[in-house]
């Protein structure tokens, strides 16, 4: 469980981006601790993915800063971007997986891409991966074959192989059954627990976010309106969250 006294692992500091007129973050300013599971919710079109790949350096923000383990990343080189990048596994929310490639291949593309191992040593690797998340004997599957609760813990192998300090999860649950949606959960816990990760997830499903979360943050137009232990944002007296976690619809919200 993440501690107050533990060192921040991810600072945004008043982070702006804009897409043409349109500006979807809007001065957010985050703070995640290490081996801590942040879990930041929102509507559709809230930017919430936007802030992530902003995290991960996929795309630059307009203003603002980003300090992971005390270095700011805004302003690096792709160069400089690309040696952060290893710090960090995402777990994207389609999965992502290379349709071409058989589930170790994916599971151990990273490591191609960036360690000079042989596909022995790769293999071994996915392979102790994929059974960690309780998947055996597919390594020469195709991702076509796998049902849609398979691909997400396969692309959480891929995430794993490199072994990140810092993963992220794209609305992890989206399109899998309550099960399976509580199966992964599960996995994203035990993730913190024993391999002690610092984690961020982005989700609208409430039950998942109060499963997973040390803390909740609630980014709403553009900005985080609160920030709370999951008791704390279910009992918030903000309007803008009890809306939100209750999804009623009762036309918009100022921020004042």
């Amino acid at each position: 469980m993440a501690d107050g006294g533990l060192p921040i692992k991810i600072r945004v500091v008043h982070l702006h981006k804009f897409f043409g007129e349109n500006h979807v973050l809007c001065g957010v300013d985050l703070e995640v601790r290490q081996g801590e599971s942040m879990v930041v919710i929102g509507g559709s079109g809230s930017g919430k993915t936007v802030l992530i790949k902003c995290i991960i350096g996929l795309i630059q923000p307009d203003e603002g800063e980003i300090y992971v383990d005390g270095q700011e990343i805004s302003s690096m080189s792709e160069r400089e971007m690309n040696e952060v990048r290893k710090k960090f596994g995402m777990l994207f929310q389609g999965g992502a997986l290379f349709d071409s490639l058989t589930v170790w291949e994916n599971v151990g593309f990273g490591l191609r891409q960036h360690k000079k191992l042989s596909d022995e040593e790769i293999r071994k690797i996915a392979t102790e991966k994929l059974a960690l998340l309780g998947l055996r004997t597919i390594e020469d599957i195709m991702p076509a074959e796998l049902s849609g609760g398979m691909k997400k813990r396969v692309s959480l192998a891929r995430a794993l192989a490199m072994e990140p300090e810092i993963l992220l999860y794209d609305e992890p649950t989206t399109g899998i059954d309550p099960v399976m949606a509580d199966a992964i959960n599960e996995l994203i816990i035990r993730m913190r627990d024993q391999l002690n990760m610092t984690s961020i997830a982005i989700t609208h499903d409430m039950t998942s976010a109060y499963k997973i979360a040390d803390r909740i943050a609630m980014l709403y137009q553009g900005k985080i309106v609160e920030v709370g232990a999951p008791e704390e944002i279910k009992n918030s007296t903000n309007p803008i969250v009890q809306q939100f976690i209750h999804g009623r619809s009762e036309g918009p919200i100022k921020v004042i």
